[in-house]
């Protein structure tokens, strides 16, 4: 299972939701389960495309509500714990791909980071100061082959 993080539809444009979208398109190609926080934005775009490539996609909602979730959801899971979803995401998952930036975004990096699980940034922040630096990827495709490499090393 391979998480695709990212902004709502507020914070990403058109590049970055294409992006997700081939991202969530190539992780079901590869045969991985797509993990999502379940609402709009990269969320959307990745599920539509792992849904469109026959892949199955896992939402984890924020929120009590299943009906918060994205039409392409397989399967939803109304966590209700609001922004600390973000944590159960990278705990349920074996790698991590961000696409576009955020504050969510960013706190769902620094948890894979710290947890050690193949984490890549695709049109993410740039984070400064840093112990280490995220790897980043300039397309979706070097994105994907990062974190399948990564799992395929352990």
């Amino acid at each position: 299972m391979i998480a695709v993080v990212g902004p709502g539809a507020e914070h990403a444009d058109d590049d970055v939701l294409r992006d997700a979208e081939r991202v969530g398109a190539l992780l079901a190609q590869a045969g991985h389960q797509v993990v999502t926080g379940g609402l709009d934005g990269v969320m959307e775009a990745a599920s539509r495309g792992a849904r469109a490539a026959g892949g199955t996609v896992v939402a984890l909602l924020p929120g009590t509500d299943p009906r918060d979730a994205n039409t392409y959801a397989d399967v939803v899971i109304p966590t209700g714990v609001g922004q600390a979803r973000n944590v159960l995401v990278v705990r349920s998952v074996d790698a991590v791909i961000a696409v576009g930036g955020s504050w969510g975004t960013l706190s769902e990096v620094a948890t894979a980071m710290r947890l050690s699980k193949p984490t890549v940034w695709l049109r993410g922040w740039q984070v400064k100061g840093a112990d280490e630096e995220v790897p980043v990827a300039t397309t979706p495709e070097a994105a994907v082959a990062f974190v399948i490499m990564a799992l395929d090393r352990s």
